[in-house]
C-alpha cells in the first residue's frame, strides 16, 4: 500500500477517544498544542461502554480531581446524570463520595459536543496500525489506510481494542467492544518497540428490556433529595430523578450457574486473561463464594429515552441460553427479555513499569501511554490518567516542566505512582484504601488542593478558576471569623448546650471550639450569636468548613507525616545513577531498581521486594554521588 503523508502537522495526537481520550485530547488543546483525535468511529467518542454510572468511593475522588485541574468528565457527568447519591454518609469524611447514573446517549453528546468545540483540535475516524519512530522519538503514526500523520507527540489511550477478543460461551469474536473490531496491528507495534505485554480481562452484563420487569417486586433506590454536583463549577442541580432498583440472586440462581460452569469460558480455560478481582463476574462470585446464598444486583437505566437495563451485578460470558435461564430465576425478571447478550473481552496491555510519572515510556521519547493500556479498568482511572497524559504531552512540545502529583496530593497521583512503581497483575481499580493521607484527600477539598496548579498549567478555564477563587476566600474568612467571635459562659449559653448534646462551658470558648464538638453543627452556630450573616453561606462552603474544623487534629497528624513523606521525595535519584556495584545491595534488588528507574528515594521505597535496609544504603551513596558532583563542579568553577 502506498503510504501518504497528511501535509498538516500536529502538536500532539491522540490515539482513541474513549475517556481518556477525550481528556487527553482537552487537555492537550486547552494548553494551546494543536491536537488530532484519531478514532475508530467518531460515533463512539465518550461512549460509556459498560455501565451508565460514574464515581463511587474512590472513582467519585478521581473524577471531583479531574473536575478541579480544568478536566471535562464532572461536567459531562452532571450534564447527563438521571440520578444523583451520596455515598457512605454516615461513615468518616474520607470515605464519602458522590455517584451518578448517566443517560449513556446524553454522555456520549455531549463529550463528542465538546471535543468538536475545543478550537486547537481536529477529529478523524481512522485505525492506527503502528507508530513512527525516529532516533529513539516519536514522529507520529501510520494508520490502515497507509496515511501518516506527524507529530511532536502522541498519546496512546486504546481502551479494550488492543487484540480485543470477546467471548460468549464458546463462541470468540475478534472486537474491543460488541460491534467494534478489534485493534490488531498496534498491539503488534507495541510488542515490536520492546514493550512487555499481557493479557487482561473484564466482562459486562447482559442488557435487559425494562418493559419486560415486573418492577412493584422490587427494592427502590431514589436519588437523593438535595443532590450534590460533581463539578465545583456548577450550580444546584434541580431536575427530576430516576430510580433504580436492588434484586438479588437466589439459591436457583446458582444451581443455574454451578450446572454450567463448563460451559463458561473462564472454566473453560479459554479465557487466559486476568479478571478484575474487585468486579468479579457471577460465575466467579458463585465458585468463590459458595457460602453466600444470594448476591445483590442493581438494575440501573440506561436513560431517559431507552427501555434498556443495565442488571450491574451479573456479568457474565456464559452461552446465551444460559444468560436467559439464570436471570430469569431471580426476582422481577422471572418473564425479562434480554436486549444484549452478556460477554467478556480479554485485551492486551503494556506493562506500565515501562512508564515515566509522567506516563511517557522510557523506551521510547514523547510517547505516552493512558487509560486499560496501563492496566487499569474503570471510565475514572481512565480520565485521570488522560488527563495526566495529555497535559504531559503539550507541556514537553512547549518546553516546560512536566506535571507529577505525589501521593500527598491526589488519588491521581497514588493511582499513577502505583502504576509505574508496582506494575499490575489484574486490572488496577481505585480504592480509598490505598491512601495514606485519606483525610487530606477528600472529594470535598479536591479545588482546595488542585485548582491552583490546574490555573497555573493554563487548563482551568479564568471563569472556573474565579468561582473557585470566591469559594477559597469565603472559606477562609469563615475560618477566621468563627476563631476570632468568643462564646462567655452563662445559664443560657450552657442551656443551650445540654439541649444539643453537648456539656456546658466553664471558660470563653472560640465558635471555632464549640464546633470541633461532634454534637454541635455548623447551623447551631446561630444560637450563639446575634449576628446570623453565617447562613447566607452556601452549602458546599459549610460542609467544607465542618470538616477542616471537626477534623482539625487528625488532619494536622496527617500534614506532619505528609512533611515526613516530602522529605523522601524531594531525594532525587538522577536518570544517569547506576546501581550496579554499589555494596549492600542484592542483584534482585538492584535488577528491580534499575527496571523501574524510580525519580526519587521515596518511590524507591514503593518497589515491591525493596527493604528498608536497601533504602538506607542507597541514601548514602546518593548523599556520596552528590557530594561528589558538588565538589567537581567547583574544582572547574574554581
Amino acid at each position: 500500500m502506498m503510504s501518504i503523508s497528511y501535509p498538516k502537522n500536529h502538536d500532539v495526537i491522540v490515539i482513541g477517544a474513549g475517556h481518556a481520550g477525550c481528556e487527553a485530547a482537552l487537555a492537550s488543546a486547552r494548553i494551546g498544542c494543536r491536537t488530532l483525535v484519531l478514532t475508530a468511529n467518531i460515533d463512539t467518542i465518550g461512549l460509556m461502554s459498560c455501565n451508565p454510572s460514574i464515581g463511587g468511593v474512590g472513582k467519585g475522588h478521581l473524577v471531583k480531581e479531574i473536575d478541579a485541574l480544568g478536566g471535562e468528565m464532572g461536567k459531562a457527568a452532571d450534564h447527563a446524570a438521571i440520578q444523583f447519591r451520596r455515598l457512605n454518609t454516615r461513615k468518616g469524611a474520607a470515605v464519602q463520595a458522590t455517584r451518578i447514573q448517566a443517560d449513556r446517549q446524553s454522555y456520549r453528546t455531549y463529550m463528542k459536543k465538546a471535543l468538536e468545540s475545543e478550537k486547537n483540535m481536529d477529529i478523524k475516524q481512522r485505525m492506527v496500525e503502528s507508530f513512527l519512530v525516529e532516533g529513539g522519538r516519536i514522529a507520529g503514526v501510520k494508520t490502515n489506510l497507509g496515511e501518516h500523520f506527524f507529530s511532536d507527540a502522541v498519546v496512546v489511550t486504546p481502551g479494550t481494542f488492543p487484540n480485543g477478543l470477546i467471548h460468549i460461551g464458546a463462541t470468540q469474536i475478534s472486537s474491543g467492544r460488541a460491534g467494534e473490531a478489534a485493534a490488531t496491528g498496534i498491539s503488534e507495534s507495541f510488542g515490536s518497540i520492546g514493550f512487555n505485554v499481557g493479557r487482561l480481562k473484564t466482562g459486562t452484563p447482559p442488557r435487559l428490556d425494562g418493559r419486560t420487569i415486573k418492577w412493584d417486586m422490587l427494592e427502590e433506590q431514589p436519588g437523593d433529595k438535595n443532590p450534590k454536583p460533581f463539578s465545583f463549577t456548577n450550580p444546584i442541580i434541580d431536575r427530576d430523578q430516576m430510580s433504580c432498583y436492588i434484586t438479588y440472586t437466589n439459591k436457583k440462581t446458582h444451581e443455574v450457574i454451578n450446572n454450567n460452569l463448563h460451559k463458561s469460558p473462564l472454566y473453560s480455560g479459554d479465557i487466559k486473561g486476568v479478571g478484575p478481582r474487585y468486579c468479579p463476574s457471577i460465575e466467579d462470585k458463585i465458585v468463590k463464594f459458595p457460602d453466600k446464598d444470594r448476591h445483590q444486583v442493581f438494575l440501573e437505566p440506561d436513560g431517559l429515552g431507552t427501555y434498556e437495563i443495565y442488571p450491574n451485578g451479573v456479568s457474565t460470558s456464559l452461552p446465551l441460553e444460559v444468560q436467559y435461564e439464570l436471570v430469569r430465576t431471580i426476582d422481577g425478571l422471572d418473564e425479562v427479555e434480554i436486549m444484549r447478550p452478556g460477554y467478556a473481552v480479554e485485551y492486551d496491555y503494556v506493562d506500565p513499569t515501562q512508564l515515566k510519572p509522567t506516563l511517557e515510556t522510557k523506551l521510547i521519547d514523547n510517547l505516552y501511554f493512558a487509560g486499560q493500556i496501563n492496566g487499569t479498568t474503570g471510565y475514572e482511572e481512565a480520565g485521570s490518567q488522560g488527563l495526566v497524559a495529555g497535559i504531559n504531552a503539550a507541556l514537553r512540545v512547549k518546553g516546560e516542566d512536566p506535571f507529577i502529583l505525589d501521593r500527598s496530593q491526589a488519588y491521581i497521583g497514588i493511582m499513577v505512582d502505583d502504576l509505574v512503581t508496582k506494575g499490575v497483575d489484574e486490572p488496577y481499580r481505585m480504592f480509598t484504601s490505598r491512601a495514606e493521607y485519606r483525610l487530606v484527600l477528600r472529594e470535598d477539598n479536591a479545588d482546595m488542593r488542585l485548582g491552583e496548579l490546574g490555573y497555573k498549567i493554563g487548563l482551568l478555564k479564568e471563569e472556573d478558576y474565579a468561582k473557585f477563587a470566591i469559594r477559597k476566600k469565603a472559606v477562609a474568612d469563615e475560618l477566621s471569623r468563627l476563631e476570632s467571635i468568643k462564646v462567655v459562659p452563662n445559664s443560657e449559653i450552657n442551656e443551650i448546650l445540654v439541649r444539643l448534646g453537648a456539656s456546658a462551658i466553664k471558660k470563653p470558648h472560640s465558635l471555632k471550639e464549640l464546633l470541633r464538638r461532634p454534637e454541635i453543627s455548623y447551623r447551631d452556630l446561630e444560637f450563639f450569636e446575634s449576628n446570623s450573616s453565617q447562613r447566607l453561606i452556601t452549602e458546599d462552603v459549610v460542609s467544607q468548613i465542618e470538616m477542616d474544623i471537626k477534623y482539625e487534629g487528625y488532619i494536622k497528624r496527617q500534614m506532619e507525616q505528609i512533611e515526613k513523606f516530602k522529605k523522601l521525595e524531594d531525594y532525587v535519584i538522577p536518570q544517569s545513577f547506576s546501581y550496579e556495584n554499589i555494596p549492600g545491595l542484592s542483584n534482585e534488588i538492584i535488577q528491580k531498581l534499575t527496571s523501574v528507574q524510580p525519580n526519587s528515594l521515596g518511590q524507591a521505597t514503593r518497589i515491591s521486594g525493596v527493604t528498608p535496609a536497601a533504602i538506607s544504603v542507597l541514601m548514602v551513596y546518593l548523599k556520596r554521588d552528590s557530594s561528589q558532583k558538588q565538589s567537581q563542579g567547583h574544582s572547574i568553577s574554581s
